[in-house]
């Protein structure tokens, strides 16, 4: 064999050498972003099941002063048990979005009562509400960030031959999924 063979055939060798450790390290990229993605949603899903075991409490608590506005309770109660059955992801975030304005409505309501206002364990269950939903609100930023980056990888070349090859699919970003919960709560009386 000449030496011009051998160069070609070591050219070659490099190339192969290359291309198979630029699909391992591509591999394992996905791997480690679709576990990050994981951890986040388990995260997340950590402080909203904190979230669904508070409301009940905040729910009976403001029933005994607010009979009357049943309507917003029942949004509630309905919003959390449609986040409990639901089994897949994109349908979890949509019924936790739901969750949030329902709560948001509880939280209007509850200005027109003052004695309510004043009640220990209403201020006490809206605090841990309120710090719970700002753990929410910094995982969901966590869990759209890492989708985001995640999503990116997979769509763009020529990282998108290895997700498509290994069946990398796209995740669902948290979204507000409603015009209702975009708006601001109006309370009538």
């Amino acid at each position: 064999m000449s030496l011009i063979g051998i160069i070609v055939l070591a050219v070659i060798a490099l190339l192969v050498v290359i291309l198979v450790t630029w699909i391992i390290v591509t591999y394992n990229k996905f791997v480690t972003m679709r576990n990050n993605i994981d951890e986040g949603f388990s995260t997340m899903d950590v402080y909203l099941k904190k979230r669904f075991d508070l409301i009940p409490n905040l729910v009976a608590t403001v029933k005994g002063y607010a009979k009357h506005e049943a309507e917003a309770l029942e949004k509630t109660i309905a919003a959390r048990n449609m986040a409990h059955a639901s089994g897949d992801i994109t349908k979890q975030l949509e019924a936790e979005g739901a969750i949030s304005g329902a709560l948001k409505s509880i939280f209007a309501v509850s200005e027109a009562y003052p004695d309510l206002k004043a009640n220990a364990n209403f201020m006490e269950l809206q605090g841990k509400l309120s710090a719970l939903e700002e753990e929410i609100a910094n995982s969901r930023k966590y869990y759209n960030g890492v989708v985001k980056i995640y999503n990116t990888k997979r769509e763009v070349f020529p990282s998108n031959i290895i997700a498509k090859i290994f069946r990398f699919e796209k995740r669902p970003l948290y979204e507000v999924s409603s015009v209702e919960q975009r708006e601001n709560v109006k309370v009538e009386f």
